[in-house]
């Protein structure tokens, strides 16, 4: 008699937990159950605010929560990490992490983050590559006549760029370094203006990366010189890479999505599933290859690898261009 009341009373301890694993699962609210803030550190109407615009129509197709997309531009993405990073650690805060933001980490110093600890992997989307455009009244057809156009006139040549610091600024300043010219540098707070003032011949060529110059390549406003990748981009097959000019010359830009530190394991998994997904859909992924992006849909051990190359390719590339912000 009494064995029996003691394995009762270590059953029936045992048969309550087993039952309240499905009440407990049960009881955990469904992610998402309000929208994500989905912070971008460009201008409305750049590369990263319409990718992330795509994959947010996707993500609300699947989840019926909206992805609002929240655009800070300025200092090169510095601004929407430090917004981000303020943000509380539930799942509800999204950031777009660009090889731009790479850069700008490299180069200034004494930020209040760390990105490479205060920020954790979702999914990597992409690559692109950034073109090398001139206003169609400057006199030069080819990378080879802007070379010599620069060499002619030292420092006449003015390029924008989304702000000092910014991928397209290292682009500048490998170009003149690698070519032994000399360009004044203009930043912008953000690529869209660098593309209006060179429209406007305020300066006479910029860098962009292909989603947001091809309006102004399709019109004919702006014309491509060269695409920074090493390889000619399948975007633009006529325009060559600067590297068969320019020996040694690359850069590639890059979208990610990453969350604040101490986002749930299990939310981040949700979500990062839910994006490698969507970009590798048929009609997302075309839509994306249209804006010259080639989809790399990883996702969150694949990209934290991913991170810690770049960090490494951009560190050196940085010091060996010699970029310095004070």
């Amino acid at each position: 008699m009494r064995s029996k009341k003691l394995l009762a009373a270590l059953t029936i301890p045992v048969v309550l937990a087993v039952l309240a694993v499905p009440a407990a699962r049960a009881a955990q609210p469904a992610y998402p159950e309000r929208p994500i803030r989905l912070i971008i550190g460009s201008a409305p109407g750049s590369g990263p605010d319409i990718i992330s615009r795509l994959v947010a129509e996707r993500l609300y197709q699947a989840w019926g929560q909206r992805i609002v997309v929240d655009s800070r531009p300025g200092v090169a993405g510095i601004i929407s990490a430090e917004l981000a990073l303020r943000a509380n650690p539930d799942g509800y805060t999204w950031m777009m992490l660009t090889s731009q933001l790479f850069v700008a980490t490299s180069v200034y110093p004494d930020l209040k983050f760390n990105l490479d600890k205060d920020f954790v992997s979702i999914a990597l989307i992409g690559t692109v590559p950034f073109v090398q455009m001139v206003n169609p009244k400057v006199p030069a057809k080819t990378i080879r006549e802007l070379i010599e156009l620069a060499k002619k006139s030292p420092g006449k040549l003015r390029y924008g760029s989304a702000g000092a610091g910014a991928s397209e600024h290292l682009s500048g300043v490998m170009f003149t370094r690698l070519t032994g010219t000399e360009m004044l540098h203009v930043p912008y707070k953000g690529i869209p203006q660098a593309i209006a003032d060179t429209l406007a011949g305020e300066v006479q060529l910029t860098y962009a990366v292909y989603p947001a110059a091809r309006p102004h390549i399709d019109s004919g406003r702006l014309r491509p010189l060269g695409v920074t990748t090493p390889k000619r981009s399948a975007a633009l097959p006529d325009v060559p890479s600067i590297g068969e000019v320019v020996p040694g010359y690359a850069m590639f830009g890059w979208y990610s999505l990453v969350a604040p530190a101490g986002t749930p394991a299990a939310v981040l998994a949700k979500a990062s599933a839910e994006v490698v997904k969507a970009v590798k859909e048929p009609e997302v992924g075309e839509k994306l290859r249209f804006l010259g992006i080639d989809i790399v849909g990883s996702g969150r051990a694949e990209l934290d690898k991913f991170r810690a190359s770049e960090r490494k390719r951009i560190t050196e590339l940085v010091k060996a261009a010699g970029v310095e912000v004070k």
